[in-house]
């Protein structure tokens, strides 16, 4: 069975953007850290793979984002599993192919 994993890391109680986003890199490279592919947005990163694996990636983003020194984080997710999961490569390839 394959899975989907769409998850946003929020970080809470930081002064200002560079904070922030230093606390969101975080997150990302606990999810590159896995191993598994993942697919970095604006708003969320989806990461592919078996179901346990990534429910334990997405405990090790949340983490990071607290051991980095966030006061709080509000994790978002939304998870598929389907056995003809199409990969994210495959559904938005040839939308980055023509820069979107």
């Amino acid at each position: 069975m394959k899975s989907a994993l769409a998850i946003q890391c929020l970080p809470q109680g930081l002064a200002g953007k560079e904070q922030t986003y230093a606390a969101v890199d975080r997150a990302i490279a606990a999810l590159d850290a896995s191993g598994l592919p993942y697919t970095v947005g604006p708003f969320e990163t989806v990461v592919e793979g078996p179901l346990d694996q990534l429910f334990a990636v997405a405990q090790a983003a949340h983490k990071a984002v607290l051991e980095g020194g966030a006061p709080g984080v509000a994790t978002y997710m939304k998870l598929f599993s389907t056995p003809d999961l199409g990969s994210s490569e495959e559904k938005t390839g040839k939308y980055r192919v023509q820069g979107h």
